[in-house]
């Protein structure tokens, strides 16, 4: 009876597409980047369009497979791979009219594999961990047209209150991305095999969707790539080598990226948990990587998570206080006032914990920087200093603040 009606689902494809497509080996294979590129793909413009290029393919003959309930347990891992399998399809969500049948028949599937996930009734096999993986690469892994990211980047630049751009395949995706994140955090996943599958070219694929437009894929992935921080320990120094290659490539070349904020997020995660004494890598990446991110002119968009970086290093260690000083001091804005103002802001923030010994490595630069900030025609360059550090913050040492006017008492 089943078959009866779904004989009836209409069959657009040719005979070509369909061989390729319904063969998962192929599907993976086909997709540069992990995505497949359809002849008839191209890079969407107008806002609340698809900010990726989606495979334009149509696939006839997609069929539900039985429930998991109805077959005995020794079958259900069996039938798991398949039912990921029918999910390496991919749609051209752009097109809402196009593939609706086939679109919610996969839908209907992923709902069903993100409920067994869940219910972590039985351990993974490690077929069953290279279809999921397979899948997701499918699924998720797509091209983000530069051309189109250069104009986001530079419109969120003018005017920071622009409306976000919304991808029309995000409730397919995020039902992707939750069987991804369930299927990670899983007691029933074994590490040790997934590893061999979630490996470094894995990671770095999904780092680079952290460039998507849509801020909820980012959440999402800030999400996934901090369980697999947690799970897979041998990736740890790969995935911050490859977190801190994005930043340098966005500091020194093309100062564009949209994930930039997500990304420091995590970042700020991972240096909580570093060690005591701090590693020479750890404060190299200080040093490189988080100082140079005040130079940007977009520093505007992610300050707040790249303060609470900074902030999290000098909780570890005090004495790089006066460094990160300095490093402040070398990126100073000369005609960008309200970046300016976001400087004296952190400056009061390190002053509120640094030491005698750092801060008297630092004072004479300092002073000269903030008596430069108290003549500035600025109005809130200038009023900073009401905001400033509070009188008797050095203790009774004869070096202290006068509140007002940042003059040294002798």
């Amino acid at each position: 009876m089943l078959k009866q009606i779904l004989s009836k689902l209409p069959r657009k494809s040719s005979k070509s597409d369909t061989a390729e497509l319904t063969r998962p080996e192929l599907a993976s294979t086909q997709r540069p980047n992990g995505s497949s590129m359809g002849s008839g793909a191209k890079p969407s413009g107008p806002k609340r369009t698809s900010s990726a290029v989606f495979p334009a393919s149509v696939v006839a003959g997609i069929e539900p497979l039985v429930p998991f309930k109805d077959v005995p347990s020794s079958e259900r891992m069996n039938l798991f791979v398949s039912k990921v399998s029918l999910c390496c399809v991919t749609f051209d969500f752009t097109d809402p009219t196009k593939n609706t049948l086939e679109k919610d028949v996969k839908r209907q599937t992923l709902l069903e594999l993100l409920d067994f996930v869940a219910s972590g009734s039985m351990k993974f096999s490690e077929p069953a961990i290279l279809a999921m993986c397979r899948m997701s690469a499918v699924n998720l892994f797509r091209v983000f047209p530069p051309n189109y990211r250069s104009n986001s980047m530079n419109v969120s630049e003018n005017d920071d209150n622009d409306e976000p751009m919304f991808d029309p395949a995000w409730p397919h995706l995020q039902i992707v991305y939750d069987l991804l994140l369930r299927f990670i955090t899983s007691t029933c996943l074994d590490a040790k095999v997934a590893k061999k599958y979630i490996d470094h070219s894995f990671i770095v694929r999904l780092l680079d969707l952290f460039d998507s437009e849509d801020p909820r894929e980012r959440d999402c992935l800030k999400t996934i790539l901090h369980r697999v921080y947690g799970k897979f320990m041998v990736h740890r120094p790969f995935i911050r080598k490859s977190i801190s290659n994005i930043f340098y490539r966005f500091v020194f070349e093309t100062e564009k990226h949209n994930g930039i904020a997500e990304l420091l997020e995590i970042f700020g995660s991972i240096i909580s948990g570093f060690a005591l004494p701090l590693k020479e890598e750890h404060k190299i990446f200080l040093w490189r990587v988080l100082i140079p991110l005040h130079k940007p002119k977009s520093v505007g968009i992610y300050f707040q998570q790249l303060s609470y970086c900074v902030t999290q290093f000098m909780e570890k260690e005090p004495k790089l206080a006066s460094i990160v000083i300095k490093g402040i001091l070398k990126y100073w804005p000369i005609t960008n006032s309200q970046k300016e103002v976001m400087f004296l802001g952190e400056l009061e923030e390190i002053l509120e914990a640094i030491n005698m010994v750092e801060f008297q490595k630092i004072m004479v630069p300092l002073f000269w920087r903030i008596g430069c900030c108290i003549n500035s025609f600025h109005f809130q360059s200038g009023q900073q200093r009401h905001n400033g550090v509070r009188p008797g913050w050095l203790g009774s040492t004869p070096t202290i603040f006068v509140y007002g006017s940042y003059q040294l008492q002798k």
